[in-house]
């Protein structure tokens, strides 16, 4: 999964400044395109849930009305523009890492993709080079999980549940979500996600810590979409 929020602990460990890093404005801003894009390229939040929910999350974090409006203005200027790729190669220690972006600049986007695979010790890959590694799921988050509810999704074809993220089939996230939705289940988010099928195991926090480094700096750059690194790690 794309998931660093499954190494929280880990991060929370590295200091203030890394905590800081993981819950930016710059995250919550690609939640909010997502959403926008869930619910049809809406930007109305009246007419599509998935942002409202989102813009709701925005405003718990403190994220300026300012801040939402040039977004989605910014949006709105770009969306007949913007394609959408996967690049794909290998980071700190081996470790396959996929990374979905939204530009209007292919050349651009990769020079600068390149760049940070580089100066953290990974090298960016030709089409193909890792892609086998993942499949494409799709990833539900919601507000509450309880064991009746679980049941029920697994009944329905979840593939995985851990705490109060689903994942299901690709094919099977929009028929999961009205689901949810219909037994008024409160849906944060839902998205295609690329997973790993067989991650590599670091051995230790700071591999692991090298990796999220990595991960973050992708991440702040505004038109990267998803990372998704394939990798685990037992304490």
């Amino acid at each position: 999964m794309s998931g660093h929020s499954k190494w929280a602990n880990i991060k929370n460990r590295k200091g203030a400044q890394d905590q800081k890093r993981s819950v930016t404005f710059t995250k919550m801003s690609k939640n909010i395109i997502t959403a926008i894009k869930l619910g049809g390229n809406n930007t109305n939040p009246e007419g599509n849930s998935y942002l409202k929910t989102v813009l709701d999350k925005a405003r718990e974090v403190n994220m300026p009305k300012e801040n939402i409006t040039r977004l989605i203005e910014k949006f709105n200027l770009r969306k007949d523009h913007l394609q959408s790729l996967y690049l794909e190669g290998f980071g700190p220690h081996g470790v396959p890492v996929m990374v979905e972006v939204e530009t209007d600049n292919k050349n651009r986007i990769l020079g600068e993709i390149r760049l940070i695979f580089k100066t953290n010790g990974g090298s960016l890959g030709e089409e193909g080079s890792v892609g086998y590694l993942f499949e494409r799921v799709g990833e539900i988050e919601v507000e509450k999980m309880d064991e009746s509810l679980e049941l029920e999704l697994i009944d329905k074809g979840a593939l995985e549940i851990d705490d109060k993220i689903i994942i299901v089939e690709a094919k099977a996230l929009g028929e999961i979500v009205r689901f949810l939705k219909e037994k008024a289940i409160e849906v944060t988010l839902g998205k295609l996600i690329m997973r790993s099928l067989n991650p590599i195991s670091l051995p230790s926090e700071t591999e692991v810590g090298e990796v999220l480094d990595m991960i973050d700096e992708l991440e702040e750059n505004e038109e990267v979409a998803g990372v998704f690194a394939g990798f685990d790690y037992h304490e």
